[in-house]
């Protein structure tokens, strides 16, 4: 999936960059405060989607 369908489904469901790291990006849950880290890259695999989605406790996306 690319990086920027990903990061738009995150803002979709009220999550936010909290910052930026060495090679990730911090996204928080406004909902419930929980975190996860996305890495910088124009590809992301589905099964990382998948995990950044549990962590941050929202609905993975529908078109994998």
């Amino acid at each position: 999936m690319k990086q920027v369908d990903f990061l738009k489904h995150l803002k979709k469901y009220d999550c936010y960059l909290l910052r930026e790291g060495g090679n990730h990006s911090i996204w928080a849950n406004k909902a419930n405060g929980k975190k996860s880290s996305v890495p910088r890259h124009k590809e992301l695999s589905n099964m990382l989607c998948k995990v950044v989605c549990k962590q941050l406790e929202i609905p993975t996306p529908d078109h994998f």
